[in-house]
């Protein structure tokens, strides 16, 4: 039986009280219900490279989009006028993730699953026009509406992916990404970044289907050459792949995600499923366990916990240690040497690992998740054993020591003063209510304003998982810092840098230090279990003057 099903959250909370079973719903269009879901084909792990999206390309010049851009639609366009231009397709495209499973459909962005990887500098404000190619009725799951979000950017709430601001295929939207410092400080300057589509009640299901990539953005410190002939460049290991074009280049961006097929080999998602979703096959950069080949030398890795469920702490299969540079995109004050990223979804986490250290008898060694977990709402309390940890890449080392020029400084990038004036306390449950997630007990209404704040002031947020599951939190615009974390004071550690996302284990609560800067206008609060965040685990705030 083939048919299209769109569900919104209030169709969804009716419909639910129906149904006894899960409902899976599959990318080539059939809906079928099931009371367990079957596992997944098997699949041999190692038999493809890992893949890397190619860069986004820039427009030879304005004048090539039609119409032209409406500068009065964006704040402080002219101040921050582009000076790169890109137009960008969300259509759809065939995706095969590994050699014995058929293609699926997804959604993508530009042709490529995960989407074309934006490359950008601060001092380059940058406008790009995304376009809805998507048919007017999807097959199987997901939205053909669409909104995307640049998460962690630092952007005027026109251009942020507000999720009430979807768009229809035949239409498009321009964002205005103008790449500044928050409040004009380079300290403020992010790195690992990654965009994804934010459509109000299908952000988990657009996701899934494809809508993820990688925005990577670079400043005179953390330059993107490890040649940089600069004084103050950091000079980490460079070179990001693009595409098949991979030769001389050792800054490895890897998203993982973790995806179910049905018995035909073909995507399928659970969404009658409130708690989450957990997959079974696990992919890096949109292949199922691949393998990548690297040199003797250092490497930067870029950790994304793509999710939309799955918590991860990643290790090595030969226990070594590395260099954590950097916590959910933004470079730390000084490297930690540690031999694990923990990451609740959406979280980032850069090391530097420096292969030339391996007994030259190593030949292969294999990244992996200790973390276990059965639960979508949460992951378990004890590791793995590493023996029994997860394998999701598998890393063939080249015999022969080779060139490296980079380094990993003893400092990084120094922390912002937190000198602006706060002016008030608010608190945020993370809670469930009546079988829904909740946030102070209410579900997202994108027209109720749950906080309205002044633009140039600071505030403490405490935010609380308030029941017995763990809640990946994503405050959008700014960065914050974490004060408290469980009642202590948080002086060390990843905890100390800036971010964006905030993993609150059951019972956990944190105190933040949140500010609103340079910009006006609406912006989310969330849940980054993006089926919570869908069902309905987030809230609004208003940045006025």
């Amino acid at each position: 039986m083939r048919r299209t099903l769109q569900l919104s959250r209030r169709s969804f909370i009716g419909g639910t009280a129906l149904t006894t079973g899960l409902f899976a719903i599959h990318a080539r269009g059939q809906d079928t219900l099931n009371t367990d879901p079957p596992a997944s084909p098997e699949t041999t792990p190692w038999v493809r490279r890992l893949p890397f999206a190619r860069h986004a390309v820039p427009l030879p010049s304005w004048a090539a989009l039609d119409p032209l851009p409406i500068p009065a639609a964006h704040q402080r366009y002219d101040e921050l006028a582009p000076v790169k231009f890109y137009n960008m397709n969300v259509c759809e495209a065939l995706t095969r993730p590994h050699p014995q499973l058929p293609a699926s459909v997804a959604t993508s962005y530009q042709g490529s699953v995960p989407g074309v990887t934006f490359m950008c500098r601060y001092g380059e404000p940058v406008l790009c026009r995304i376009n809805n190619c998507l048919p007017n009725v999807m097959k199987g799951f997901g939205s053909c509406d669409i909104i995307t979000h640049v998460h962690n950017g630092h952007h005027a709430s026109e251009s942020d992916g507000w999720p009430g601001d979807w768009f229809s295929p035949g239409q498009f939207k321009d964002h205005h990404w103008p790449n500044i410092y928050a409040g004009g400080d380079y300290r403020e300057a992010k790195g690992t970044l990654w965009y994804h589509d934010h459509r109000m009640d299908y952000t988990a299901q657009n996701t899934y289907r494809g809508l993820s990539g990688f925005f990577l953005l670079f400043d005179f410190l953390d330059s993107g050459d490890e040649n940089d002939p600069n004084p103050d460049a950091l000079r980490l290991p460079s070179g990001v792949p693009d595409g098949d074009r991979i030769d001389g280049c050792y800054d490895i961006p890897l998203a993982f995600t973790d995806r179910r097929y049905d018995q035909d080999g073909y995507l399928s998602m659970d969404v009658m499923n409130m708690d989450g979703v957990l997959g079974d096959k696990f992919l890096v950069n949109g292949a199922i366990q691949p393998y990548f080949e690297v040199e003797r030398r250092k490497y930067r890795f870029r950790f994304l916990d793509g999710g939309p469920s799955r918590f991860l702490q990643l290790f090595f299969s030969n226990g070594m240690t590395f260099q954590h540079i950097s916590n959910d995109g933004n470079l730390l004050a000084q490297p930690i040497e540690t031999d694990s990223v923990y990451l609740g979804v959406a979280e980032r986490g850069d090391i530097v690992v420096d292969f030339s250290k391996l007994p030259e008898s190593t030949r292969e060694i294999y990244l992996v998740n200790r973390l276990n977990q059965v639960d979508p709402r949460k992951p378990e309390e004890e590791l793995l054993p590493l023996d029994q940890a997860t394998p999701l890449l598998k890393l063939i080392i080249k015999p022969g020591k080779a060139p490296d020029n980079s380094r990993v400084p003893n400092i990084l990038r120094p922390l912002p003063e937190m000198d602006t004036p706060v002016v008030r306390t608010r608190e945020w449950d993370f809670d469930r209510s009546n079988g829904m997630w909740t946030v102070n007990g209410r579900l997202f209404d994108h027209n109720r304003v749950d906080a309205f704040v002044k633009r140039g002031t600071a505030e403490i947020w405490r935010i609380r998982s308030a029941g017995g599951w763990a809640h990946p939190v994503h405050i959008h615009m700014e960065e914050q810092r974490v004060l408290t974390y469980n009642g202590r004071p948080v002086t060390s550690g990843p905890l100390r840098a800036r971010k964006d996302v905030f993993t609150l284990k059951q019972g956990d609560e944190m105190e933040l230090y949140v500010r609103f800067r340079d910009w006006l206008g609406r912006y989310p609060i969330h849940c980054h279990n993006t089926v919570h965040e869908d069902h309905a685990m987030m809230v609004r705030f208003d940045v006025v003057p």
